[in-house]
């Protein structure tokens, strides 16, 4: 069946993307075997072995714990991708917003996790219609108020749908982002979605990630108490009798940061066989893992942390020297709107002659700003660096990324010397 994915094509006024690559089909382009060398800076670059590795790694450590994944889709917006992430054994796709959950259905995923609520009347209309159009296609929506599920019900109640939608009741915590903020409210909210004929109650669910930014033994102890009163938020329902009728419960939390707590302290809820009364699954929701990078997520990661075998960063960017203004300073053409900056700024790597050409270590250099158009590079006085090098550059924060291209080339391994472009991956922002 053909999807967006195969529909788009490349076209001249897309960043960076060479001349060759115009009004052609991806196929078409990459059977010229383009070089790297043919692209244009500011560049980011994907190295493909080091995505299926990182994909591996984690559906491996999933396995073992008897948990399983559903990735979060918006750190890429890659339908690419999220094949290769459901290809390796994930339950299905995760997404933050109607638009991506759109995005999802028409590239023909089948389990879809909006981890929001679906109070929009066009979105909560568009879900239903494509739930009423095709039987086997899942989708789990969150609601953390009655106020939301009256809304939702309200617009339900107008379309009339063939089959509820399945939603999972969100516990928040004090400070945190959205979801009920104590288990009373929640159960009432999960008794207002009982109530609802146009609604079904599929599970539990939250985000530990908004109550920790960091490592330190009391963000840990924050994470791990929370993901403890969402654990008994569900045994609580389950003693209610209030998933009656449910063929599946779902149980899910875990970002990118915490994920080996949320295996630790939900892991337990696990029951396929539904030997406590009913069949539940614990899911995870880390994005960044499939990408990882070189600042926030290489230093916070639990593989990185405690569990070894650490993931690597499969993103570089590439920007060309255009100016050395001063002796310690010069001036590269990446800037906001090519790299992200908002977890920390890039990191300066190696340098080379000509983009794909044989590259060298750039030690004793920094970043330490970033314009809408450039980055400034503070270097070494004596540094040899000269305009028109290229500089490869590590980057924090996948997320904001991708966000900022839409053709991304992808190469087979970042160890080649103006490697061959295996695949140009489009993203929908």
């Amino acid at each position: 069946m053909a999807t967006i994915v195969d529909a788009r094509r490349p076209d001249a006024l897309d960043k960076s993307l060479p001349v060759a690559a115009d009004g052609a089909t991806v196929a078409e382009f990459l059977a010229r075997r383009p070089r790297l060398s043919a692209f244009s800076t500011p560049l980011l670059v994907l190295t493909s072995s080091v995505i299926d590795a990182n994909v591996s790694r984690m559906a491996r450590w999933c396995a073992a714990r008897g948990v399983d994944l559903a990735p979060h889709g918006k750190t890429t917006m890659a339908p690419a991708i999220w094949q290769r992430q459901l290809r390796a054994g994930a339950w299905g796709i995760t997404v933050a917003t109607p638009s991506q959950l759109r995005v999802a259905v028409a590239s023909g995923v089948r389990r879809i996790q909006l981890a929001n609520a679906l109070v929009d009347p066009v979105g909560l209309t568009r879900v239903s219609a494509a739930l009423d159009a095709d039987a086997g296609l899942q989708v789990l929506s969150w609601v953390d108020s009655v106020d939301a599920v009256e809304a939702m019900s309200t617009v339900l109640a107008g379309v009339r749908p063939r089959r509820p939608l399945t939603v999972l009741v969100e516990l928040g915590a004090p400070s945190g982002r959205t979801g009920a903020r104590d288990l009373p409210t929640a159960q009432a909210v999960a008794a207002a979605v009982a109530a609802s004929p146009a609604l079904v109650l599929g599970g539990v669910s939250g985000y530990e990630g908004a109550l920790a930014h960091d490592a330190s033994p009391g963000a840990l102890d924050a994470v791990r108490g929370y993901l403890g009163d969402l654990a008994a938020l569900h045994r609580a329902l389950v003693g209610a009798g209030a998933y009656a009728g449910t063929s599946e419960v779902v149980v899910t939390a875990g970002g990118s940061a915490y994920f080996d707590d949320v295996a630790d302290v939900l892991g337990p809820l696990a029951d396929p066989a539904g030997a406590a009364g009913v069949p539940t699954r614990v899911l995870l929701r880390p994005g960044a893992y499939v990408i990882h990078d070189d600042g926030f997520y290489r230093g916070i990661s639990p593989f990185s942390r405690d569990h070894g075998e650490p993931l690597r960063s499969a993103m570089h960017a590439w920007a060309r020297v255009v100016s050395r203004p001063e002796p310690a300073l010069a001036l590269l053409d990446a800037g906001k709107r090519d790299v992200p900056f908002d977890e920390g700024l890039p990191e300066p790597q190696l340098v080379a002659d000509q983009l794909g050409g044989p590259v060298t270590p750039l030690s004793g250099a920094e970043i330490t700003a970033v314009n809408d158009q450039h980055c400034f590079l503070r270097i070494d006085p004596a540094s040899t660096l000269r305009v028109g090098q290229v500089v490869r550059l590590g980057l924090s924060h996948p997320c904001t990324a991708f966000d900022k291209w839409q053709w991304i080339p992808v190469i087979a391994d970042d160890a080649d010397t103006d490697p061959v472009v295996v695949d140009l991956l489009r993203t929908y922002f």
